[in-house]
């Protein structure tokens, strides 16, 4: 990366003062990276709908998602950001798209779309309830966990229970020193309880899931406000028509300790 220009977006100098924005500094051809793959010709119509709500450039640039990285999308469902990762990390990179049971029954269909005629040759299908996933110690750069935290902790007679210590360990295992979790989720109101909010109302409080990282030997590096909307009440469920689509999440990058 020597010779790389940084881009430092929203740096602010003053007479005497200086602001530095909590997102990292992203490489100039990093950046560029991202936004070739967001803008795309072929990705699907359906994908670049959602761009506005999800702003997948400013949270992929607050991840540092790069060109060459090994990275899991954990329960990847039909496939938004495993395409965008796919089409970053490229041909030198690769990224495994992870579906337990429950959610390959409702994206088959978009998954079958998304790979068919091998359009992202770089991604491999995981299928694996996600307490029974082996990863190979120190082998990812990076793991994405969207809109799916809470979901460790969910539980139904269609969504077996998860064995969220095992997983956490596993993929603390598998992830090289300095690498990344980015973690985004439906924000429920502080101190919540665990119970009501991945049972009833699809959320989790953020600050239970700085707990539950730490707890499990992940260092919290930053959080980002990208995703906010401090008009979401954050007691109804993320299902409510009313909020659906435009709930407040909060966006976390923690690692492992190098």
């Amino acid at each position: 990366m020597l010779g790389k220009r940084l881009i430092i977006a929203g740096l602010m100098a003053s007479a005497g003062a200086l602001s530095v924005p909590s997102v990292m500094p992203l490489f100039a051809e990093d950046a560029q990276t991202i936004e070739q793959a967001i803008s795309s010709a072929e990705r699907p119509d359906t994908d670049r709908a959602r761009d506005a709500d999800r702003k997948p450039s400013e949270v992929l640039s607050f991840f540092g998602v790069e060109e060459g990285q090994t990275i899991l999308d954990l329960f990847s469902g039909g496939g938004y950001y495993t395409e965008l990762l796919s089409r970053i990390v490229g041909p030198n990179g690769k990224v495994t798209a992870h579906n337990n049971a429950a959610y390959l029954s409702f994206a088959k269909n978009d998954l079958k779309t998304r790979y068919e005629n091998g359009r992202l040759a770089n991604v491999q299908s995981l299928i694996a309830e996600a307490d029974d996933i082996h990863l190979a110690p120190d082998s990812l750069d990076f793991v994405m966990m969207t809109l799916t935290f809470h979901d460790l902790y969910y539980h139904s007679e269609n969504w077996p229970e998860i064995d969220a210590d095992r997983l956490l360990s596993e993929l603390f295992k598998g992830l090289k020193p300095g690498g990344v979790v980015g973690i985004i989720d439906h924000s429920a109101k502080t101190g919540a309880p665990l119970e009501l909010t991945a049972n009833q109302l699809h959320r989790i409080d953020a600050g239970k899931v700085i707990t539950i990282m730490t707890g499990h030997g992940f260092v919290l590096v930053d959080e980002s406000d990208v995703l906010r909307n401090p008009d979401d009440p954050l007691t109804i469920s993320m299902f409510d028509a009313s909020i659906r689509g435009k709930t407040d999440r909060f966006v976390m990058k923690f690692k492992k300790p190098e």
